[in-house]
């Protein structure tokens, strides 16, 4: 596996770049920032291990702008800011995963390995249709009634999920599991938060709200949205 390591600290880098590299992972270490963003957009990683607090520009303004960019490389932030929201922020930038430090290179090796054993999107897009609605999932590309959709990447998460389920109840832990995985335990009020922020982007312009909310349970796409 070909891994981009962004880390400030040598020492941690280097004992990092150690352990990964004895389970044949082939490792390059950016520094800072920029740095990050140069060698993040050249297409030759697999996945990319990125620290937050980095010199010249952090490391959520460096995610952020790599999935503005279109760069779909797999993200593992590892910070030592570790409280709900700072963990909600990363994976909110786009990250697929989010460690607090410090972190056992152990556990990392295994992070690493799950997201290798995702099933490969390839070139060929994907679409879902409910509707008026329609997303590839491949593109990050939602539209209703041809109008692009201005998603934030837990947004279109959702969106997503609901799309699938069309007609059908999506609770909060599915949505939950889809967004953050099974092993995250969500404030109670986020999801509701994602959703409003949803709906106000899915429904402008438009007559009636696409989502039905189910009290205590979750939410429904309506089929005829």
């Amino acid at each position: 596996m070909r891994l981009l390591l962004v880390e400030d600290d040598a020492d941690t880098a280097g004992l990092l770049a150690a352990e990964l590299a004895k389970g044949d992972h082939h490792i390059a270490i950016a520094r800072d920032g920029r740095e990050a963003l140069d060698q993040a957009t050249s297409g030759r990683f697999d996945a990319i291990v990125l620290d937050r607090m980095l010199p010249r520009i952090d490391g959520l303004t460096v995610l952020k702008l790599l999935r503005d960019e279109g760069v779909a490389t797999p993200v593992i932030v590892v910070s030592a800011l570790g409280e709900l929201m700072d963990r909600v922020e990363g994976l909110d930038a786009g990250a697929d995963d989010y460690l607090v430090k410090p972190v056992a290179p152990i556990e990392l090796s295994a992070r690493l390995a799950a997201l290798q054993r995702r099933p490969a999107t390839g070139q060929t897009a994907v679409t879902l249709k409910a509707g008026s609605i329609e997303i590839d999932t491949v593109g990050h590309v939602a539209l209703r009634r041809g109008r692009t959709l201005d998603l934030r990447p837990t947004e279109f998460t959702i969106l997503t999920e609901l799309v699938r389920n069309a007609g059908r109840v999506v609770t909060r832990r599915m949505l939950a599991d889809a967004i953050w995985g099974s092993d995250f335990e969500p404030a109670t009020n986020i999801i509701e938060s994602h959703v409003r922020g949803l709906r106000a982007e899915l429904n402008l312009g438009e007559v009636y709200d696409a989502i039905r909310t189910i009290r205590r349970v979750g939410y429904v796409l309506r089929a005829s949205a």
